[in-house]
């Protein structure tokens, strides 16, 4: 049984007087203090409720939170109430079904920003992508949800440099843009590499130069330098970032080439990593695998293991199944999903969150040095944002880098990120299990 909201309990009594103007005079308040409601916080958990009002045949949240939104009989309001751990941040949209405005950039239908929430996330309209455009989504950080202090520039932190150039790529049948991220002080000494996919949102949301800028100074991670690779817009990022020989020609035999003729980059693979979310998680995790000699270290966030989706002449987890079958590589993996990614897209039972286990038990049994975290949020950014100066400092921190140990979690700054169970390890995996 959904547990009411006590706002909603008292606006539902007051309707039940026939007093006129209840409704007009509760979505004044309510826009005048905004939503969703938070409310009855207590042992770690609130009481979340979403609000719309207008006509629509079906109405919910989605994205990093899914609550569905029923209307109140007579009304034009509806709203959805569920227990939320107190320390979730996502982000979020609301869908309609029945509702006559533009498919948004999701792609899934009706959707738009919550009207209420005057918290929201701007993922920015590439400029040198003529097909790409601004959209927004709201953003929802309950009262304990971990601190971002790596991803915020600090005073007094010198600040790397930064520029964009491109190279003519024939695997990928284009010249691609490439963001080259230099430590600041910088000279003439070999550099770690980090090659991050999703290049504009990795700099313009994930805040990836940023929290390099923060690590650096803070000696978690030695000065290293990173090359932020583009992607196009739509289906063909979709059909690039998944494992197959034009992303793979691509990276190892077009990008590291032109990087290592134009500056000095380790030779040690272990110095080199490879990352992305998503898609991009999957081909990283991929890219380690094929090519250890050459990326001795992966970030994969949120990866989508479960690819290839049916129908395919290929069985889903197949990224999972080659780990298994290969013999285990010199690799160091970092790993994370959110704990509400838990939605199968594709009808086949294969959500985020369980394909992440998977593949993390079986690189665990078969002996990689793994670390794996799950946080309190969804398939989105500002998580990422956060957790990627988790990955770097597990990858390339090194037991011997101020303030790691080989068993402790990643703390931002002076506060533990409770969300982050992050820990290397040999143990079994069902110990990093939730």
């Amino acid at each position: 049984m959904t547990e009411e909201s006590p706002r909603i309990a008292r606006l539902l009594r007051e309707l039940s007087t026939g007093r006129r103007g209840v409704v007009d005079e509760f979505w004044r308040d309510v826009t005048a203090t905004g939503a969703p409601l938070v409310e009855d916080v207590r042992d770690g958990e609130a009481l979340v409720t979403f609000l719309w009002r207008g006509e629509a045949a079906e109405t919910a949240t989605y994205w990093g939170v899914d609550v569905p939104l029923r209307r109140i009989e007579g009304t034009d309001l509806w709203y959805g109430s569920r227990r939320l751990r107190t320390d979730l941040r996502t982000i979020y949209l609301v869908r309609h079904r029945g509702f006559a405005i533009p498919t948004d950039v999701t792609g899934v239908g009706p959707t738009h920003v919550d009207p209420l929430n005057p918290h929201r996330l701007l993922f920015p309209a590439d400029p040198a992508d003529p097909h790409d455009r601004n959209y927004w989504m709201s953003l929802l950080e309950l009262p304990a949800a971990p601190t971002e202090s790596w991803s915020t520039p600090r005073p007094g932190v010198p600040r790397g440099r930064h520029r964009q150039t491109s190279l003519r790529s024939t695997a990928l049948r284009c010249r691609r843009r490439i963001g080259v991220y230099r430590p600041a002080g910088a000279g003439n000494e070999p550099l770690p590499l980090l090659v991050v996919f999703d290049g504009h949102i990795s700099r313009a949301v994930l805040r990836i130069p940023t929290t390099l800028d923060n690590l650096i100074a803070a000696g978690r991670i030695p000065p290293t330098m990173a090359l932020f690779v583009s992607a196009p817009s739509g289906g063909r990022r979709d059909r690039e970032l998944r494992p197959g020989p034009a992303m793979r020609h691509f990276v190892l035999h077009e990008l590291l080439p032109w990087a290592r003729r134009r500056w000095r980059i380790s030779a040690d693979p272990g110095q080199r990593v490879i990352a992305g979310a998503s898609l991009g998680g999957l081909t990283a995790a991929y890219l380690g695998l094929i090519a250890p000699d050459v990326f001795g270290a992966v970030i994969a966030q949120s990866a989508s293991f479960w690819w290839p989706a049916p129908p395919t002449g290929r069985e889903p987890q197949w990224l999972t199944r080659e780990y298994a079958r290969r013999p285990a590589q010199p690799v160091r993996l970092y790993l994370d999903v959110g704990d509400h990614e838990t939605n199968a897209y594709w009808g086949d039972g294969l959500d985020q969150v369980s394909v992440n286990r998977r593949f993390r038990d079986v690189v665990v049994e078969r002996g990689y040095d793994v670390t794996y975290a799950e946080y309190t949020g969804g398939h989105d950014y500002v998580n990422w944002r956060r957790t990627i100066a988790d990955g770097l400092v597990a990858v390339l921190g090194g037991p011997g880098t101020p303030g790691t140990g080989d068993a402790a979690p990643v703390r931002h700054g002076d506060v533990p990120a409770p969300a982050v169970r992050a820990r290397r390890h040999r143990e079994p995996a069902s110990v990093a299990a939730r």
